[in-house]
C-alpha cells in the first residue's frame, strides 16, 4: 500500500511531504507512547498518534518510519512540519480516532508489526 492509499483509506489530509506520498509502506502502528514505538515498531510504515510534539517526528526518523498521521483532528505546528520535511517524512491528519483509523488500515490489508511473543 502507498502512503497516498493509506491516506485515502482513513480520510486523511496530507499536510507535508506530498511528493513522497507514492512511497510503499508495509506496516502501521498506533501509539501515543514513543517508547513503545521504539521498542515494537519496525519502520517502513505509518505511525498513527494523538501526541503532538516534535519528539514524534524525531522518533519517526530514528525508526525509519515513512509517514506520521495525527488522529482525532490534532494538528502539528509549523516546527514539526518543517522538521518532517527536512527528514523526508510525510505528515497526515485525520479526524478519525486512532482505533478506527488503525482498524480501517488493517481491513484494507496493512498489517502491524509482530513479535514471536505475540
Amino acid at each position: 500500500m502507498t502512503i497516498l492509499q493509506a491516506a485515502q483509506t482513513i480520510d486523511a489530509k496530507i499536510l507535508g511531504g506530498a511528493e513522497e506520498a507514492e512511497k510503499e509502506i508495509i506496516s502501521a502502528c498506533g501509539s501515543d507512547m514513543m517508547s513503545d514505538v521504539m521498542a515494537f515498531f519496525h519502520g517502513q510504515g505509518i505511525l498513527l498518534t494523538g501526541l503532538i510534539n516534535v519528539q514524534v517526528i524525531r522518533t519517526a526518523n530514528l525508526m525509519d518510519i515513512s509517514a506520521v498521521c495525527f488522529v482525532r483532528g490534532k494538528k502539528p505546528n509549523q516546527d514539526m512540519l518543517n522538521l518532517a520535511a527536512e527528514m523526508g517524512i510525510v505528515v497526515l491528519q485525520t479526524n478519525l480516532p486512532m482505533f478506527t483509523a488503525c482498524g480501517k488500515l488493517y481491513a484494507a490489508g496493512l498489517s502491524g508489526t509482530s513479535t514471536e511473543d505475540d
